[in-house]
């Protein structure tokens, strides 16, 4: 059996065909514990095993891994090599991170930012390219490449226009702003 087999599908597959009587009917189930409780294997007399459903809520029984959720080296490779493409994107962030908090030379804000955005932009770029990238992958490949790449422009073009003095102006960007703030 797969790794998103319940307890309870394992040990009804071991066990072989219940006997008769041993099982609870679906609808007795139901009306003790209520509707969308799980099922438990238990050990009735005699060691035949026996179905119940516990109170617990569930809505889906496992859950896929995203598209391109692998391991994007092989599985005898280190930790650290098995997630490179995660690492190359949180190392790229945490460097920004770590130019704005230090503040090291003037305009250490706007670097830092655009690095920031860069590192999702380069994760996007890797989500599209890259086969496998491990845990990148969070969703979808098309919802991550949406995500990660609209996160990464909208914050290098903030960090391009953060005032003072910005490297980049848009002129209807502008006005609005100073049409909402009247």
């Amino acid at each position: 059996m797969g790794a998103g087999t319940s307890p309870a599908d394992r040990a009804a597959s071991e066990s072989g065909p219940a006997t008769a009587g041993t099982a609870p009917e679906p609808e007795a189930a139901d009306a003790a514990t209520g509707e969308g409780g799980t099922e438990e294997a238990a050990t009735g007399e005699g060691g035949a095993t026996e179905v119940r459903r516990s109170r617990r809520f569930s809505l889906t029984r496992d859950t896929a891994r995203p598209e391109g959720g692998g391991r994007a080296a092989a599985g005898d490779a280190p930790a650290p090599a098995r997630q490179w493409p995660l690492l190359a994107v949180l190392c790229t962030a945490g460097a920004g991170l770590l130019i704005v908090a230090a503040n090291p030379f003037d305009g250490a804000f706007r670097i830092g930012t655009i690095l920031i955005g860069v590192a999702l932009l380069v994760g996007a770029v890797l989500r599209l390219v890259v086969r496998s990238v491990g845990m990148l992958a969070v969703r979808s490949r098309f919802t991550d490449l949406v995500t990660y790449g609209l996160l990464g422009v909208l914050i290098v073009l903030l960090s391009l226009m953060a005032q003072p003095k910005p490297w980049l102006d848009i002129p209807f960007l502008e006005d609005a702003v100073h049409f909402t703030v009247r």
